[in-house]
């Protein structure tokens, strides 16, 4: 069974930085994209971030320049390194993986929170 592991949220001042990280356990095949997710209380989830099989990357419009996602394909992981941080980045994160073989099937992380406050 494939499980998503993140790690590294936790409590940034404004303007500090933090590095998420979500590994695959478990068997998992080509996967297609990788992706970062976030939800605030009250707000629907919404699309932090995606990087496709080939690297192309993909950003929400509030992040792009603070925020970079890469992966390891080798070690079946995704990074979301966050820079400049700010109180609205405030949210769960989830990390995603998308694999595409005859069917298309979603993996979801458990989430973990970045909390920006001073």
């Amino acid at each position: 069974q494939v499980q998503l592991v993140e790690s590294g949220g936790g409590l940034v001042q404004p303007g500090g930085s933090l590095r998420l990280s979500c590994a695959a356990s478990g068997s998992i095949f080509k996967i297609s994209s990788m992706a970062w997710y976030r939800q605030a209380p009250g707000n629907r989830r919404e699309l932090v971030a995606s990087i496709s099989s080939g690297g192309s990357t993909n950003y929400e419009d509030s992040v792009k320049g603070r925020f970079t996602i890469s992966r390891d394909n080798a070690k079946n992981t995704v990074y979301l390194q966050m820079n400049s941080l700010k109180p609205e980045d405030t949210a769960v994160y989830y990390c995603n993986f998308r694999t595409v073989v005859v069917v298309t099937i979603d993996y979801w992380g458990q989430g973990t929170q970045v909390t920006v406050s001073s």
